[in-house]
């Protein structure tokens, strides 16, 4: 049964005609906690009243002197990134202890929902009943990611990056396409040798973010089949297929489609570098017919066809676009927070690191976003998000 009442895509359209100066963007440069370089509250307001960026009205939130320690869970697409953050704004601000984990996307809300965590970290936006069950959950975009579709066949050549469409990828994962020499597939692959090799459909065991973007893509591509059967979440009851395995987050997806000749399977692209020279990575078919890899081009020109529809909750599917060059897989990257922290002081951290984190001066400057093939949020969404920011409280 569908569930596409629950994640609905966009409504409510915001749009904040702000944008982000490129003098803003090429600084790659933290500001250093012994260095006060933060503004006074006062300056803060009066720079966001006509600075081009919207997060420097959160600059009197930066850290100041007083010890705190946060914990964040979720998502292991976005974990990575966590990763390359943490260390940086620690550095910056050594009083500031941040503790991360990836252990999916489902269980990065459901403990930011229960309290257990300030940040839950989903590749997945809120879905109506969550967001009613938790009245002040949100969710706030960070950056911009995208989904591979890997697959392992051998002896094909790894620069041999096969055609797919959702619609084929729906019946690998109901059973209706058993084997890769599939005439629906070789059509599509004109001049590649295709095995008689069965194919292994891989999918997410915990509730997870990616399943949630590649269940929405083959609901998107299949309505009358994926759509009404099967839908779309960070779990889904997935159809019996003989042999088709479950997997533990995208380390596990790797990992078990690189030891299992003919898997297909859906992999964060933070993980791409642990794919290359192992397993194939698809072009998939966009909503213009095209076919498009994941490259920075094709991840920044959906990005760009969505940036103007990002409502004021920041909850928006960004699959399946319209852009003719895009690449029809990616979203955005959510710190699942409640607008409600224990204290003022917990409430001033969560916002200074998730600020610091997004801004494209400091923590998403292009040196950190390429070490995981990620994108900056598009200055509309960077001030929906610092709405959002400005909202917690404690």
């Amino acid at each position: 049964m569908s569930i596409r009442g629950r994640y609905k895509k966009g409504v409510g359209v915001v749009l904040i005609g702000i944008a982000i100066t490129a003098a803003a963007c090429s600084s790659s440069s933290s500001p250093k906690a012994s260095s006060k370089s933060s503004p006074s509250t006062s300056a803060a307001v009066a720079s966001s009243q006509s600075s081009s960026n919207p997060l420097d009205s959160l600059e009197s939130y930066l850290p100041s002197s007083q010890n705190v320690s946060l914990t964040e869970t979720g998502s292991t697409l976005l974990y990575p990134l966590f990763n390359v953050w943490v260390p940086e704004f620690q550095a910056h601000y050594p009083n500031y202890s941040v503790t991360t984990n990836g252990t999916g996307s489902g269980t990065g809300i459901s403990s930011a929902s229960n309290g257990t965590v300030q940040i839950g970290a989903s590749d997945a936006y809120l879905s109506n009943s969550q967001t009613s069950a938790t009245p002040g959950l949100m969710n706030i975009p960070l950056d911009i990611s995208a989904q591979m579709i890997n697959y392992n066949i051998p002896g094909l050549s790894s620069s041999t990056n096969l055609k797919l469409t959702g619609g084929l990828l729906a019946k690998m994962y109901t059973g209706k396409i058993t084997n890769w020499n599939d005439p629906a597939i070789a059509q599509l692959n004109p001049g590649v040798t295709l095995p008689n090799l069965t194919i292994v459909p891989l999918h997410r065991s915990d509730g997870s973010g990616d399943t949630f973007l590649f269940s929405t893509l083959l609901s998107d591509t299949d309505p009358s089949g994926w759509g009404t059967s099967v839908g779309e979440g960070t779990s889904v009851s997935w159809p019996t297929v003989p042999g088709a395995l479950a997997e533990n987050g995208n380390g596990g997806m790797v990992s078990g489609c690189q030891k299992t000749p003919g898997c297909i399977a859906y992999i964060g692209i933070s993980y791409q570098s642990q794919t290359q020279g192992t397993l194939g990575e698809a072009q998939v078919q966009n909503k213009s017919g095209n076919f498009e890899l994941p490259t920075s081009q094709a991840i920044a020109a959906e990005a760009a066809s969505f940036a103007s529809s990002t409502p004021a909750s920041g909850a928006i599917s960004l699959i399946y676009g319209p852009a003719q060059d895009g690449y029809p897989i990616i979203n955005y990257e959510y710190a699942i927070v409640m607008k409600t922290q224990r204290s003022a002081t917990v409430a001033q951290a969560v916002k200074s690191f998730l600020a610091w984190c997004m801004d494209p001066r400091y923590g998403s400057v292009p040196s950190n976003l390429a070490k995981v093939s990620f994108q900056p949020l598009p200055p509309s969404a960077i001030a929906v998000a610092a709405k959002e920011l400005a909202s917690i409280t404690g």
